[in-house]
């Protein structure tokens, strides 16, 4: 799916990235516990998340997140969009719940991303 597809399903507003309408999203990861997509996470994806705090940015920076999408009508501060720019992540907030967009996502064929196994992350 791209981007510019996945925010008019989603009834978002893509925030940064308005010149990649062709990025592909074609993997997702939904958390608000950053600390679980930092232990989750193994590949490129996008994030959606309710969170609006810079960490989220530090975070998609560190894993190469190809994209977050904001929930819940959460619109990220000033700074968050001037990284994303800097950073070249772009950024799609809509007022749909987590679940909603998620299970839309789902439908029209983006898949969850590989994560690894909670043995993996312990010494099981």
């Amino acid at each position: 799916m791209k981007l510019s597809e996945l925010a008019k399903m989603i009834n978002g507003s893509i925030l940064v990235g308005r010149d990649q309408p062709d990025l592909v999203i074609d993997r997702a990861f939904a958390a608000d516990l950053l600390s679980d997509v930092l232990a989750l996470t193994e590949e490129q994806t996008t994030l959606v998340t309710g969170m609006i705090n810079p960490q989220v940015m530090r975070v998609a920076e560190i894993l190469n997140v190809t994209a977050v999408i904001f929930v819940r009508g959460k619109v990220p501060p000033q700074a968050l969009i001037e990284y994303a720019t800097k950073l070249d992540i772009p950024l799609v907030a809509t007022k749909k719940t987590m679940f909603e967009a998620c299970g839309l996502m789902y439908a029209n064929g983006v898949r969850p991303c590989r994560s690894r196994s909670v043995c993996e992350m312990s010494d099981c």
